[in-house]
């Protein structure tokens, strides 16, 4: 089962310029191919040119030509094409159609009236294949984010599809999960020699996996096609502002070729590029400066909440967030994260405790009364749109405020410019890619300029650029005041940027406290699916001090992006 682009061209119905520019490519029957590239750069595009999406579902002028197998694509119907491409999307629940995993995975074999022991036998095969055969009666609602990504995974399988496509896999996986789905991928692979299309921006993630290609795509067009050692070596990333894994970022800022026979995919064997004497003389020992003690804006005393009588999600939970810092929010996929931001802003009620702003208790307060002080960006983007195109979205977040025309243009304007958006103002919204619509949402809460700002997983789905420029904007708004409060799997993340780290695991605070101590208990890591980045590894092949290094590695990374148009 081959898939070839010719000459191909696509444009969206709402644009005058094309997505996708002149592609030549040919994924050959049985290969792994990994596609990356910017935020709107055309990737995601590209994968609904294969599976059908487009232009079923988003039409547009199409131009050359799409093989699969041979055969034209626009002559296969999106019904046809499913049974030969199974696409696991990167919010699964937008795929889901029955309650349990079980019914999800049968709904395709009912539709073809397979007959009930025929049914049960595939079921129970395409379970085990995907590592949820004891979660067949389970509901979905209440499966994690890699058990739900594994049942999607099932309902995709029962077809026999030859093609597996995988949008962003890792976008909202924490670290274990996103190491045990790349796993799964990877048997799932060799087990049944199905061609591998994965579109992913946490590339040191997604390569801890063997893939026979990397694809870049910028502006619309394929700048790099080859193997992965190949194209980490050549520059295309950081050409196209992609994050490199982080050990060769280390190498890069130590003076260390990157040369394809290192096999820089491969971080085990790329280690003995490593000595040790001349990276401790580049080492910035400067002492870090001490946070000092602020008020805090943000106070929480052993609060507690239950969606039933019988189910505690979080419980007795106690922390603080000083004015003007930046506090991460960490755990495995469903141990309360997100259902504390909802506590927190209003969405839910507490059982028990107190919550207090600014020294208010705020715990009794309405969603309205609460939205007014303390902003809450959730985590799936199509959940908080209410308009139609950008601009609308954004002055939208104002309509409650009654602020007069010019200081609404201001701030609509401003808000636009600093998220990144204000090229797309009039684009509308369902043309943006998944990052776009993350950064939309954003700024929709932004532009009301509440004290206190929640983020659930901001940068999920966000290119190196505007991961970078994001959170460059949310250090700025620290710098004005604002108190911030993000949930994240980004560990990278948690030691450039916060102030705090709290970790929770089945409901309850487990740390609180210094970003880089956390990473130093390994086994509290571990227990809460968490782990350290390639860095300490890096820093422990050379027996060198991690603190050291992590911060000059940060430094030069910063002033490498300083240095970006």
């Amino acid at each position: 089962m081959t898939i070839q682009f010719n000459h191909f061209s696509f444009t969206y119905r709402s644009q005058s310029e094309p997505t996708l520019r002149d592609i030549n490519l040919t994924i050959k029957e049985g290969e792994r191919v990994l596609i990356v590239g910017p935020s709107g750069s055309g990737k995601s595009t590209l994968a609904q040119c294969i599976n059908g999406l487009i232009p079923f579902s988003y039409p547009g002028t199409w131009e050359g030509g799409v093989l699969i197998n041979g055969i034209d694509a626009r002559t296969l119907s999106l019904f046809d094409r499913s049974a030969l491409i199974g696409t696991v999307l990167q919010d699964p629940d937008t795929q889901f159609i029955g309650l349990s995993v079980g019914e999800d995975i049968a709904f395709a074999l009912e539709n073809k009236q397979v007959a009930r022991p025929e049914m049960h036998d595939t079921v129970e095969r395409v379970a085990r294949l995907t590592d949820v055969a004891h979660l067949l009666t389970h509901r979905l609602n209440d499966l994690s984010g890699g058990q739900r990504q594994r049942a999607a995974l099932g309902g995709v399988l029962v077809e026999d599809a030859n093609i597996l496509l995988f949008d962003e896999p890792l976008a909202n996986l924490d670290p274990l999960a996103g190491s045990e789905a790349m796993a799964l991928l990877d048997r799932l692979q060799r087990e049944t020699k199905r061609t591998l299309v994965v579109v992913e921006h946490r590339i040191e993630d997604v390569l801890s996996v063997p893939f026979d290609r990397m694809i870049v795509v910028v502006d619309g067009e394929i700048v790099a096609d080859g193997h992965p050692d190949d194209v980490l070596s050549d520059g295309s990333l950081a050409r196209a502002c992609l994050r490199e894994p982080l050990y060769l970022s280390a190498a890069r800022w130590a003076d260390i070729s990157i040369r394809p026979d290192d096999k820089p995919s491969q971080p085990e064997a790329f280690l003995d590029r490593f000595e040790r004497q001349p990276i401790v003389s580049r080492l910035n020992t400067q002492t870090l400066p001490v946070p000092s003690e602020a008020s805090p804006s943000l106070e929480l005393n052993h609060v507690s909440f239950r969606y039933r009588t019988d189910e505690t999600v979080l419980e007795e939970v106690s922390m603080r967030c000083e004015i003007g810092t930046l506090t991460t929010l960490v755990g495995q996929n469903g141990a309360g994260k997100s259902t504390l931001a909802k506590v927190l802003s209003g969405y839910q009620r507490a059982t028990n405790g107190q919550i207090c702003l600014n020294g208010t208790d705020v715990t009794k307060q309405s969603i309205a009364e609460r939205a007014t002080r303390i902003g809450f960006v959730l985590q799936n983007p199509n959940h908080m749109f209410s308009k139609q195109t950008v601009r609308e979205e954004v002055r939208y977040g104002m309509q409650a405020l009654a602020l007069d025309v010019d200081e609404e243009e201001r701030r609509l304007e401003e808000t636009l410019r600093r998220c990144g958006l204000y090229p797309f103002r009039n684009w509308p919204i369902q043309a943006l890619s998944f990052g776009q619509k993350k950064r939309v949402t954003i700024a929709s809460i932004l532009v009301r300029q509440p004290d206190v700002l929640i983020l659930d997983e901001p940068t999920a789905g966000q290119d190196y650029r505007h991961y970078s420029e994001m959170m460059d904007f949310l250090e700025r708004l620290k710098q004005d005041g604002m108190t911030l409060l993000i949930i994240t799997h980004d560990m990278h993340l948690v030691l450039e940027y916060s102030d705090q780290v709290c970790l929770l695991q089945a409901g309850r605070i487990r740390y609180a406290g210094e970003p880089f101590a956390l990473f130093a208990q390994e086994s509290l890591l571990r227990h809460a699916h968490l782990k350290q980045t390639s860095l300490f590894t890096v820093a422990q092949h050379l027996d060198i001090e991690v603190r050291p290094f992590l911060h000059s590695v940060i430094q030069a990374e910063r002033k490498e992006r300083s240095q970006w148009e």
